[in-house]
């Protein structure tokens, strides 16, 4: 009992300590506030108890009346100053205006040849389907009449940067990324887009210096109202915003797929918005089908898609850094990687599909697998639009309600998400029954209690829930590590789902009977390990015997085989060795 509470307060003190560490890095730069009062209360009302800030405050722009969004400009004191002194009886709520950022890494053109079109099987898409009537909101930079877009049909935009309507880009980010969903395509110029008859409708909220969540938030509604089909949205930041959030259930609740990119610091978890249960958050992968080594992985990864490397780059037409002078520019990015994503959900969507979710389940579902990805590099798998547009023109979605609950239910708040492809249930059942038949062979010598079901447990399946949870921000490998079982602990940091062969083994139970035997409770551990273990090790001797330097054949199941009945001996010997126990 006493190992049993000091096992306790170790798991209690790692993941207090986890939480401190999110605590310290979850904060965003911000420079203003977002000050959102309640909707039912006049501005008359509102202004009689601004006081000090009566001169201070303003709508962030002309869409912020109806909702009494204002702004103010200031930092982390002026943040504390105006939640203690504004009346709580007028407000929704008070939260720091994040700063986000595109997510591109620029770099030198020299790749002519779009690899990223070819690699999604664009080609196969486009028999059935181009985009047509389907409107694809770019939030970014603003978007520039290129001529490589000049075919591509443009609809009402709006600059929330400058409050203007016409939306230029003066970065280059948007245009790119504009070009990747509707480049003008067959006009015997330039390079092609995957919904090139698809309409545009460009928004700018971000500068050279990025841009505001409230502006953000603002476009999404705007893009919402005015008929936006898909948005997309090629940038993030790291704090978490509830007008940001709203507006993005807001666009889901009216029928709009959002897209974001998962970022760009090669971290276990997407940035915001794009971790935000209702934006398909999209991975990069590079001209081989591999993660690109800056793409954020893990926790809220739903996909991937091409987003370029130095060994090849996303190519469009655009402008860069307000010289209006077009050119061909290589991005690299998840930024390049969300625009394939919110490209192929517009083939989707032009096939008649309405259901935000239902677009998410075939795209989701078309994805082409990853077959060892157990730190969620790829999400679902790699982008195939031809699969995904033939899915959606044959209607095969027989398990969209169960797939919604397990998304809804996935995310169990802002901090956790379960990456369900990881969870193995039947065979880590099956591990546990193993280890149960096991000791019914040798029933007769063993004591039934809490220490040998506990080594049972960790020795055959762990607390193998684990292993899929991630706690946003944080790193993933002590879940691994806790909900390992004793062979997978050789793998659990590296994030492979081949077996280490020193763990995978008859060793580290053999050190642990040598060790415990001689005590009361921790025998029965030890042999309850050696039980647990040699179940594991045959259940993956049939069903995935992969081994490092053994490979995955005849000679890694042996090897497993050989060491579930040296584990079982083991077993055997140890309870003849603490003498006979009648059980009736």
């Amino acid at each position: 009992m006493k190992k049993l509470f000091l096992l306790f307060l170790f798991i209690l003190g790692l993941f207090f300590s986890l939480w401190g560490f999110r605590v310290l890095n979850s904060g965003g730069e911000y420079e203003s506030i977002i000050i959102n009062f309640r909707d039912d209360i006049e501005v008359s009302q509102l202004s009689s108890s601004w006081g000090e800030f009566q001169n201070k405050l303003h709508l962030n722009s002309e869409f912020s009346a109806p909702r009494n969004i204002y702004v103010m400009e200031g930092d982390k004191q002026t943040f504390k100053q105006l939640r203690r002194n504004l009346d709580k009886k007028t407000l929704e709520y008070i939260e720091p205006n994040y700063i986000y950022h595109t997510l591109e890494i620029p770099n030198d053109p020299g790749y002519s040849e779009q690899w990223n079109l070819r690699s999604i099987n664009v080609e196969q898409a486009w028999l059935d389907s181009k985009g047509e009537g389907v409107t694809v909101a770019v939030i970014d930079t603003g978007v520039s009449r290129v001529p490589d877009l000049a075919e591509t049909e443009f609809v009402e935009g709006y600059d929330f940067v400058n409050d203007t309507i016409e939306a230029l880009d003066d970065v280059g980010h948007g245009t790119h990324v504009a070009g990747t969903i509707a480049q003008s395509t067959n006009n015997n110029y330039g390079v092609a887009g995957i919904a090139y008859k698809a309409k545009i409708m460009p928004l700018k909220v971000l500068g050279l210096n990025g841009g505001s969540v409230a502006d953000i938030a603002e476009a999404i509604k705007f893009a919402t109202d005015k008929g936006a089909d898909v948005i997309n949205l090629s940038l993030g930041g790291s704090g978490d915003s509830q007008l940001l959030r709203g507006a993005v259930d807001y666009a889901y609740s009216k029928g709009v797929v959002v897209v974001g990119a998962a970022g760009n610091e090669n971290s276990n978890s997407a940035t915001y918005p794009a971790r935000y249960n209702h934006v398909i958050s999209v991975a990069a992968t590079d001209a081989v089908g591999k993660k690109a080594p800056y793409s954020n992985f893990g926790a809220g990864v739903d996909i991937s898609a091409p987003g370029g490397s130095d060994t090849g780059l996303i190519v469009q037409e655009t402008v860069i850094n307000n010289n209006q002078t077009p050119s061909f520019e290589g991005f690299q990015g998840t930024s390049m990687a969300a625009p394939h994503v919110a490209g192929v959900a517009a083939l989707i969507k032009a096939t008649g599909i309405e259901d935000p979710e239902e677009v998410r389940q075939i795209l989701l579902e078309s994805s082409r697998r990853v077959s060892e990805d157990p730190l969620n590099h790829y999400g679902a798998g790699r982008l195939n639009a031809g699969d995904a547009v033939r899915l959606a023109m044959r209607g095969q979605i027989s398990v969209r309600d169960f797939v919604r609950w397990l998304h809804d239910n996935g995310y169990l708040n802002p901090i956790f998400w379960i990456d369900g492809g990881t969870l193995f249930l039947l065979p880590k059942l099956g591990m546990v029954l193993g280890s149960y038949l096991f000791a019914w062979l040798i029933r007769n010598y063993l004591v039934f209690n809490l220490s040998l079901a506990s080594g049972m447990i960790f020795g055959s399946s762990g607390l193998f829930v684990l292993q899929g949870l991630y706690i946003f921000d944080l790193p993933q490998w002590p879940l691994r590590l806790l909900g390992s079982s004793i062979p997978e602990l050789g793998n659990a940091v590296m994030g492979t789902n081949s077996l280490n062969p020193f763990f995978a083994s008859a060793l580290l139970p053999f050190l642990l009977v040598v060790l415990f035997l001689g005590n009361e409770s921790g025998k029965w551990l030890a042999i309850g390990s050696c039980l647990g273990v040699a179940s594991c090790l045959s259940i993956s001797a049939f069903m995935t015997p992969s081994v490092w330097g053994l490979g995955s054949g005849m000679m890694a199941q042996t090897y497993l085989l050989i060491n579930a009945l040296l584990c079982f001996g083991l077993a055997y010997l140890a309870t003849r060795k603490t003498g006979v126990i009648d059980n009736g």
